[in-house]
């Protein structure tokens, strides 16, 4: 018989006092430090314990006997249950406040080095229906919350299209309105959802891995294009199609319409055929007049306005006068690299994705860029001290590397290179200042200016300048 699980204790009148990883917010209950979702500082709650460590405990709000000053009302009616947006309870003043303060730690207690003052962080000017992107996934048993369970009610009807729960694959909630997107996102989610309903068309039970309708996804261009991905389960073409007529007859705006058949075990369509039902097979962003074509596997930004923001701010930390070689790092699909390409003489980008980089190609040959070389391949093997011989030592180098930073390897190459600045683009503060530490070797750090592009959310951009040292 296994060991009876002990029952974790409810605490009483605590008291809320910061912000700390992820978003959590966090409490000091004697000599034990306890982390709890969705609270703000300031805060008194009753709070149950949910895991207990040696040095810290988990915990949730079951009774918040007085609320913070610096609360104010979710504006979302799933916040809470969907796992997002998971800030909507603090002003976003606030939010700004500590994501600040989450590049500040990183800076003094990861890197360890000099800095100079870390710049006011740039809010974004919208924050809400700020993605250009979002996927929804269909579900033939929907989500129920404690409370609909609790209530004794029947519900016959449990078809979804939503959001996943967080840590359960299996269970996705179904979405009334969402606000990340703009509201043409919420238009044609439902009507989806509710023809596919009016057919008896069936939702996809996960866990058996059938049926027909699973997943969307939903791209807005802020020059206006809309591409729809519908990606179906079962490859029954009289019932794609007309699921496919049904929507481009009631959503003429669609710019690409485009669906997929996947058979496959898991939802990432990367490795399927993608066919155009009617429109382009690509929708184009605008910066500063510069075409950037986004197929459905493209990896853009998705906040388009402040992406623009983002990459001024790199542009300006590079300080290009139109003579330097420019290496740029992670290139992805070559935004910032085809950006920066007119104040430069050429720009050399690195990128893992092969399909990213005959992206990056296309949008340069899209606006006529001619001094832009890309190459695809792990940047550890690709970027190597025989390859900067023959490309060249470079002025500048820009990394934009995922959440887990640089490869030592990389480090190790772009401190032998000795290009005259760096411009370090970062979505975890944490693995950046890791990496300006073994950087400061040779470079000293003379610029630091977050960037908020995800309100509501925990996520920072961070980007930092640094010079060779003399």
């Amino acid at each position: 018989m296994g060991r009876k699980r002990r029952e974790l204790p409810l605490l009483e009148d605590v008291e809320i006092t910061g912000v700390a990883a992820e978003g959590k917010s966090i409490a000091r209950v004697n000599d034990m430090v306890v982390f709890i979702p969705y609270g703000a500082p300031g805060d008194i709650a009753d709070v149950k314990i949910d895991k207990k460590k040696h040095s810290y405990a988990e915990g949730h709000i079951v009774n918040l006997k007085k609320p913070s000053e610096v609360r104010c009302e979710p504006f979302c009616q799933h916040f809470g249950v969907c796992g997002g947006c998971k800030w909507q309870h603090l002003p976003y003043e606030e939010q700004l406040k500590y994501k600040h303060q989450q590049v500040k730690d990183a800076m003094e207690r990861i890197a360890k080095i000099p800095i100079p003052e870390i710049k006011p962080i740039l809010g974004s000017a919208n924050t809400q229906f700020y993605r250009n992107k979002l996927e929804f996934t269909f579900s033939n048993k929907c989500w129920l919350t404690f409370e609909e369970m609790k209530s004794g009610v029947e519900f016959p009807d449990r078809n979804a299209l939503g959001f996943h729960i967080p840590g359960a694959f299996d269970k996705v909630l179904d979405i009334k309105k969402c606000w990340l997107q703009k509201d043409i996102s919420n238009d044609i989610r439902l009507f989806i959802r509710n023809y596919a309903l009016s057919k008896s068309y069936t939702f996809y039970d996960i866990k058996a891995q059938q049926g027909l309708m699973r997943t969307i996804m939903v791209r807005t261009a802020s020059t206006g294009d809309i591409m729809l991905v519908v990606v179906f389960g079962e490859n029954d073409q009289e019932k794609i199609d007309d699921v496919m007529g049904a929507i481009s007859d009631k959503f003429p705006q669609i710019t690409s319409l485009l669906y997929v058949v996947n058979l496959k075990v898991n939802d990432t369509i990367g490795d399927q055929e993608i066919i155009a039902f009617r429109g382009n097979d690509y929708i184009e962003e605008e910066m500063e007049g510069l075409k950037f074509r986004v197929g459905a596997k493209s990896f853009y930004q998705t906040n388009s306005a402040q992406a623009y923001e983002l990459y001024k701010v790199a542009r300006g930390m590079a300080k290009l006068t139109g003579e330097e070689l420019v290496y740029d790092l992670y290139t992805g699909t070559g935004t910032i690299a085809n950006f920066v390409a007119r104040q430069a003489r050429q720009v050399v980008g690195i990128e893992y994705v092969e399909d990213a980089i005959s992206d990056a190609k296309l949008n340069s040959r899209v606006n006529g860029i001619d001094n832009t070389l890309f190459y695809a391949g792990d940047m550890k093997d690709v970027l190597t001290h025989d390859f900067v011989a023959q490309h060249g030592v470079p002025d500048v180098m820009i990394v934009d590397p995922p959440r887990a930073g640089m490869h030592e390897d990389v480090v190790n190459v772009i401190l032998a290179a000795e290009p005259k600045r760096i411009v370090y683009v970062s979505c975890n503060p944490a693995t950046q200042a890791r990496d300006l530490a073994m950087l400061d070797t040779k470079y000293k750090v003379t610029e630091i200016q977050p960037v908020d592009m995800f309100p509501h959310t925990h996520h920072v951009e961070n980007v930092v300048g640094l010079e060779l040292k003399v």
